[in-house]
């Protein structure tokens, strides 16, 4: 008899081995706001203590030339979709107010990471910042999530949760339901929502994304993170410190995937949406809804991040607002603690999850590729031969080493300039090299052209 039992234990055991080996793996998406090019101490900014997201970069694969977007909105449009964010209806500031009037939506019609991972077998969340649209008839919970909680728009203050511009507004939601919950730093709430739903998901995969709402003005960092700075310099003390609080919550999640032995089989993926914020704002009404006087500060300090080389900041399509740090974390299948420098951008993370997770992708072309050959050797070639971003009517297209810079305002009748810039030189992007190289102008132009007509196909008349 107590063969026959220890018989069945073995089969029990191995039984419980082929279904852990035969899980699919968890996702969870660590997606930062306005870190910049080389914020994190493992990306060369020795000055910042963040052990969480070196410890990412140890276990997995470092990107040294990843691509997201110049701001918010259209990053969070290719990150969910694998598309320019411009297919998606995406190339002006979404609707932020659930109760103002009809705005901007990202389309419907748009296939989410969540959408083609929830059709997998996946249970999803998303915990934080949405951006896509605030309208009650779209969001997350329309397009994939089965749990929603954070804000609808893009930025709130971290204790009364209210978006601080123009006169301002309430934005902290369960799905469209709102909630109120002054004093509660929001991202505490975010990352104890995320550690609670893996704690309830443990047994089944799940897709968790972690849309973090800092390092972005406010710079409202934990007091303890504050003290590490002191000896610092303003701006980059203030911005080191919320940088420090990000990394303290992301440690949190990985910490939680650990202590459930979760860890080896879940894919982590780490990026910021744009580069570092040189925002400054103040408050300039009275009675303003937040209750904050006139005159209240709550801007990015002037920016406190750190390019390196390279030049410029969020809200421009230099290296400094569009290159992002970028890692990815699977030890189960992954290497460890290598970095890749090839063109790598952000619509790049759908097609690698669902291949990864063996879920097959929607039944439409992506702008994003698997990173997997990347991943498996450094000799192989970006996909991404020419890269595009564009918002509203300013665009920018590299192609080898030149990138070629359109500004341009919001009317039909605003000025527009141009730049060409070499990424080689050694100062990158300081010298204008338009006047001497009329023929990378014109192919440049060319090549924008035709992405253009492609991406805005079916969207009206485009800039």
């Amino acid at each position: 008899m107590k063969s026959i039992r220890y018989l069945l234990f073995i089969v029990l055991v191995a039984a419980v081995h082929t279904q852990a080996a035969n899980r699919k793996p968890n996702v969870v998406i660590l997606f930062t706001d306005d870190q910049g090019t080389l914020d994190a101490n493992c990306f060369g900014s020795k000055d910042l203590h963040t052990p969480n997201i070196d410890k990412l970069a140890a276990t997995g694969v470092r990107f040294t030339q990843a691509y997201a977007h110049t701001v918010c909105c259209p990053s969070r449009a290719a990150l969910m979709t694998g598309h320019h964010p411009q297919r998606c209806n995406v190339n002006f500031w979404t609707q932020g107010n659930m109760h103002s009037a009809n705005g901007i939506n990202m389309h419907l019609s748009e296939v989410t990471i969540a959408e083609a991972l929830k059709a997998g077998g996946y249970r999803t969340a998303l915990f934080g910042k949405w951006h896509l649209g605030a309208h009650r008839d779209f969001g997350p919970m329309k397009q994939g999530f089965d749990e929603f909680f954070g804000i609808r728009d893009g930025f709130i203050d971290n204790f009364n949760h209210y978006q601080l511009h123009q006169n301002g507004y309430h934005d902290l939601y369960e799905g469209t339901k709102e909630i109120q919950a002054k004093g509660k730093f929001f991202p505490e709430m975010v990352v104890e929502r995320s550690l609670e739903f893996i704690e309830r998901n443990k047994t089944n995969p799940f897709l968790l994304y972690v849309g973090f709402n800092i390092p972005h003005y406010p710079e409202q960092a934990l007091k303890q993170h504050e003290v590490l700075y002191t000896n610092l310099p303003s701006p980059r003390r203030q911005y080191a410190a919320i940088v420090t609080t990000t990394d303290y919550y992301i440690g949190k999640v990985v910490d939680k995937l650990a202590d459930l032995g979760l860890r080896e089989n879940t894919i982590i993926i780490f990026q910021s949406d744009n580069g570092h914020s040189a925002e400054d704002y103040q408050i300039k009404t009275d009675g303003h809804k937040s209750g904050y006087p006139k005159g209240h500060n709550y801007g990015a300090n002037g920016g406190g991040g750190n390019t390196g080389k390279w030049i410029g900041h969020k809200n421009t399509f230099l290296e400094g607002g569009v290159r992002t740090p970028a890692i990815i974390s699977y030890p189960g299948k992954l290497p460890q603690g290598i970095a890749r420098d090839q063109i790598v951008t952000i619509m790049d993370w759908f097609p690698t999850v669902l291949e990864l997770c063996n879920v097959p992708k929607p039944a439409v072309p992506l702008d994003g590729r698997s990173l997997l050959p990347i991943i498996k050797s450094n000799d192989a070639p970006s996909a991404h031969k020419v890269v595009y971003f564009q918002w509203i009517n300013s665009w920018a297209v590299r192609e080898g080493d030149w990138k070629l810079i359109r500004k341009k305002g919001r009317g039909e009748k605003a000025k527009e300039s141009f730049s060409l810039h070499n990424l080689a030189e050694d100062n990158p992007e300081v010298k204008n090299h338009l006047d001497e190289n009329p023929e990378v102008v014109k192919r440049l132009k060319d090549l924008h052209s035709v992405w253009a007509n492609d991406v805005f196909a079916g969207q009206g008349s485009r800039p």
